[in-house]
């Protein structure tokens, strides 16, 4: 019995990454699907649980990607409105990377340090991976702001992750280089999760910051976007803080994404969100 994992993309092109990890983490055949939204996703997932024993079931699951995690979430729950009891598959939700990615950068700095009490400042994060590792830290006990060059973003992605967490964050507006350093003075802890290439702070920005203890950055395309940081830092000390870089943690990352991958063949019952990732991301850190 074959390992069949049906990846349904909010984007045109389902991700390449995701298809790669997918069979890395264990799936026989891959079935790729672009351009998937709650209105066309229906006869998909009837074709996933409708074709195998109850016995067999295990052996079929669904991926769900994308860019955007508002559709993937979406997407989720039109999923998961099709089944019914005798008749699902497990499902994982991983758009751009927003569980998997920040699941492990979280975990590496948790795993450096208690996050409990500590200010902590995402930067650039109003995208996927910024907005769920906000939500992380936040569950983790921290007091965190996410950053954004326009305030109204800043507050929409707060807003989207007290609806779906039940978490408290702070928006605020960070334009430009000063604004970031400002927006960091106080800070014990500083992700960044901003656009590949795009340096958001210089080295003077947070070198001498007596308050940082943790620093992270998700970037691993140059330049990176916390300057005076490489992205091959695991747990570096400099200047007294402690750094991670993209491919420092990416290594927990890739091996995070294809244990849930393997894990969703074990039965045919399981959701795999943001929770259930972030608590497998802690154990394996």
């Amino acid at each position: 019995m074959k390992k069949l994992l049906f990846q349904f993309d909010t984007d045109s092109h389902p991700s390449a990454f995701d298809t790669v990890v997918a069979y890395d983490g264990g799936a026989d055949h891959v079935i790729g699907y672009g351009n998937i939204t709650p209105d066309n996703v229906g006869g998909l997932v009837d074709g996933t649980i409708f074709t195998r024993a109850p016995k067999d079931k295990k052996n079929t699951a669904i991926f769900i990607g994308g860019s955007n995690i508002e559709a993937g979430q979406n997407l989720l729950a039109a999923v998961q409105k099709h089944f019914f009891p005798g008749f699902q598959v497990s499902v994982m939700l991983d758009s751009n990377g927003s569980n998997t990615t920040a699941a492990a950068a979280v975990a590496k700095l948790g795993s450096s340090a208690s996050l409990a009490g500590k200010k902590a400042v995402v930067l650039a994060g109003t995208g996927p991976v910024g907005q769920r590792a906000a939500a992380m830290i936040a569950q983790e006990g921290a007091q965190v702001s996410i950053t954004s060059r326009h305030i109204f973003n800043a507050e929409k992605a707060c807003f989207a992750m007290k609806e779906r967490f039940g978490v408290e964050l702070t928006p605020l507006e960070a334009a430009d280089y000063d604004s970031r350093a400002a927006a960091i003075q106080d800070a014990n802890i500083v992700l960044a999760t901003g656009a590949a290439g795009v340096e958001l702070l210089k080295p003077e920005h947070w070198q001498n910051n007596p308050h940082l203890q943790l620093l992270a950055d998700a970037n691993a395309t140059p330049p990176v976007g916390i300057g005076g940081t490489d992205v091959l830092d695991r747990g570096e000390k400099r200047h007294g803080k402690i750094v991670w870089g993209a491919i420092g943690f990416g290594a927990l990352k890739l091996a995070l994404h294809r244990a849930c991958i393997a894990k969703l063949f074990e039965n045919n019952k399981q959701v795999f969100d943001a929770e259930i990732i972030f608590a497998l991301a802690k154990a394996m850190a």
